[in-house]
C-alpha cells in the first residue's frame, strides 16, 4: 500500500472560510496546550539545585529525573500513540493531560526523594501531546484538499509555543524561587497542567476512532520489555561506566529483543508498531531523522551547559558564564528554535518538505560542527546554537507532520508517536555517549569535582554534526512528493 498522497495537478485549493475559523479556534486551543508543556520542560531547569536541597539529596541524584522521565516517556508514547488511532487522538489527548496533571501535583507534595522519582517520571506522559494534537490537526484537514501544509503551518505554531513556554516557565521560576516556598513553587506547573485539561474537555471536540481492532498487548510487552531494557542499560552505562560488562550484557540483550518482537508484530493483523509501515521509503528516513535528531536537542543541552559555565583560567577552555548568563544563552537559543519552527512553512512552499528537513538537518550539523574551531567566545557560542537552533526548531516541527503526511489515515497517531520514542531513544544514547567522553566515571562531570577533557566537548560536537548529517543523507531516500498534498 503506498502511503503517500498523489500531488495535486495544480495548487492545492485554500480551505473555505468556516473551516478555516474552525481550524484556527482548534489550533488556538492546543496552543495552550503547547505553553504548559513548554512549562513543564522550561520551569524546573533553573531550580534543580534547589529541588535537590528541598529533598536533602545530593546534585549528583538530580540526574536520576532525566533517566527516569527517558525510560517511562519511551515506554508509554507506542501504546498511547496507538490508542489514538483506535479510540481517538483527543480523548487520548485528555487522558495523558489527566495523568500529568496529578504527576505534577504528586511532584509538588512528594514527601521524599523516592515518591518524588515516581511523579518525576509519570510526569513523562506529557511527551505524547505533540503527536496527538499534529494527528488531531492532520484529521481536521482530511477534506480540505491542503492537509499537509495546514498540518506543517499548525504544527509550526504549536512548536512556537511550546518553546514560548518553555521560555516563560524559566524565567517564571528563577524569579520566584527566592520569595515563595518550595511547595508553592512546584505547584505552578501542576496548576498549568490542571487547566490545560479543562482547555482541551472544553475546547477540542471528541475525534472518532480513526482505525478498528484492539491494543496488541502482547506486542506492547514485548516493546517494553525491549526498550526497557535498552534504556537500562544506558542508564548503568552511566552508573558503572563503559569498563563494566553488566551494561553491554543489558543492552545486547535489549537490542537482540528486537528481532522476535519484530518478528512477531509481522505476523499480526492489528499490531502495536506496524514494521511493515515503518519500513516504508516515505517512513523510515523520517523516524530515522528523528532518532539521529534527539541526539543532538536532547543528548548535547548538558555538556553545553557545563561548557558554558567553565572558567577558562582553569580548564584552559570554557566561557565562565554564571547561572544567570547561561540562562540568557539557553534564552538565545529558544529564540532560535521558535524562528526555526515558524519558518518551516515558508521553506516547505519554497523548495518542498524534504527539502526544508534536509536545509534543517544540514544547518543543526553546520552549528555543531563550527563548534569545533570556534568556541572560544560568548559571540561564537551564541552564532553557532542560534545556527542550530533554527534547524532544530524546525525540525521538532517538520517530523511528526511528516510522519502524518506519508502514513495511512489510521495510523497518523502512530508514526507521530514514534517520531517522539525514537528521539527520545536517540536522546538517551547520545547522553550515555556524552556522558562517557566527558568523564571517565560515566556519569557527568560537575564542575566542581573536576572539569572534563576539551576532546570531549569536541567528540560531542563532532558527533552532533555528524548524526545531522546522515540524517539528511537518509532524507534523499524519500520520495520527492511524498509529504505532498
Amino acid at each position: 500500500m503506498s502511503t503517500a498522497t498523489e500531488p495535486a495537478a495544480g495548487p492545492a485549493p485554500s480551505p473555505g472560510p468556516g473551516v478555516a475559523h474552525g481550524l484556527a479556534t482548534i489550533i488556538g486551543f492546543l496552543v495552550c496546550v503547547e505553553i504548559a508543556s513548554g512549562i513543564l520542560q522550561g520551569y524546573y531547569t533553573p531550580i534543580f539545585s534547589d529541588i535537590a536541597d528541598h529533598l536533602a539529596i545530593a546534585d549528583a541524584d538530580v540526574n536520576w529525573f532525566e533517566a527516569a522521565q527517558l525510560v517511562v516517556s519511551a515506554l508509554v508514547v507506542p501504546a498511547l500513540a496507538r490508542l489514538g488511532d483506535l479510540i481517538g487522538h483527543r480523548q487520548v489527548l485528555l487522558v495523558s493531560t489527566a495523568v500529568t496533571a496529578v504527576a505534577s501535583w504528586g511532584v509538588a507534595f512528594a514527601p521524599t526523594f523516592s515518591t518524588f522519582l515516581v511523579a518525576w517520571a509519570i510526569q513523562g506522559f506529557y511527551v505524547v501531546w505533540l503527536p496527538l494534537e499534529v494527528s488531531i490537526i492532520h484529521r481536521r484537514t482530511a477534506r480540505t484538499g491542503a492537509q499537509a501544509r495546514l498540518t506543517r503551518r499548525a504544527a509550526a505554531f504549536l512548536v512556537a509555543a511550546l518553546e514560548l513556554g518553555v521560555i516563560v516557565g524559566a524565567l517564571a521560576s528563577g524569579a520566584l524561587v527566592e520569595s515563595i516556598g518550595m511547595t508553592a513553587l512546584l505547584c505552578i506547573p501542576a496548576v498549568a497542567v490542571t487547566v490545560c485539561f479543562g482547555v482541551i474537555w472544553f475546547g477540542v471536540a471528541t475525534t472518532p476512532p480513526v482505525a478498528t481492532g484492539r491494543l496488541d498487548l502482547k506486542g506492547f510487552v514485548l516493546v517494553t520489555l525491549s526498550i526497557g531494557l535498552v534504556m537500562a542499560g544506558l542508564i548503568l552505562v552511566r552508573l558503572q561506566g563503559p569498563g563494566s560488562w553488566t551494561p553491554w550484557l543489558v543492552l545486547l540483550v535489549g537490542v537482540a529483543s528486537l528481532w522476535p518482537f519484530a518478528r512477531y508484530e509481522l505476523g499480526v493483523a492489528e499490531p502495536l508498531v506496524d514494521v511493515r509501515l515503518l519500513a516504508s521509503p516515505a517512513q523510515w528516513p523520517v523516524q530515522l531523522t528523528a532518532f539521529l535528531f534527539g541526539m543532538s536537542v536532547l543528548g548535547a543541552q548538558i555538556p553545553l551547559s557545563t561548557f558554558a559555565r567553565t572558567d577558562p583560567t582553569e580548564a584552559g577552555y570554557g566561557l565562565g558564564a554564571s547561572a544567570g548568563f547561561v540562562s540568557t544563552l539557553i534564552g538565545v537559543y529558544v529564540v532560535a528554535l521558535v524562528a526555526g519552527a515558524l519558518l518551516l512553512p515558508v521553506a516547505g512552499r519554497l523548495i518542498g518538505t524534504r527539502g526544508a528537513m534536509l536545509v534543517s538537518c544540514l544547518l543543526v550539523a553546520l552549528g555543531y560542527a563550527l563548534f569545533v574551531p570556534l568556541h572560544d567566545s560568548t559571540g561564537q557560542t551564541l552564532l553557532n546554537m542560534a545556527i542550530a537552533g533554527i534547524g532544530s526548531g524546525a525540525l521538532v516541527a517538520a517530523l511528526p507532520a511528516a510522519a502524518a503526511a506519508a502514513a495511512p489515515a489510521d495510523r497518523t497517531g502512530f508514526v507521530t508517536g514514534m517520531t517522539n520514542t525514537t528521539k527520545t531513544i536517540g536522546g538517551a544514547i547520545a547522553s550515555s555517549i556524552f556522558a562517557i567522553a566527558l568523564a571517565s566515571t560515566g556519569s557527568m562531570a560537575d564542575v566542581e569535582a573536576g572539569h572534563a577533557p576539551l576532546s570531549g566537548y569536541l567528540t560531542v560536537w563532532t558527533v552532533c554534526s555528524i548524526t545531522a548529517l546522515v540524517a539528511a543523507a537518509s532524507l534523499f531516500v524519500v520520495p520527492r512528493n511524498a509529504f505532498s498534498d
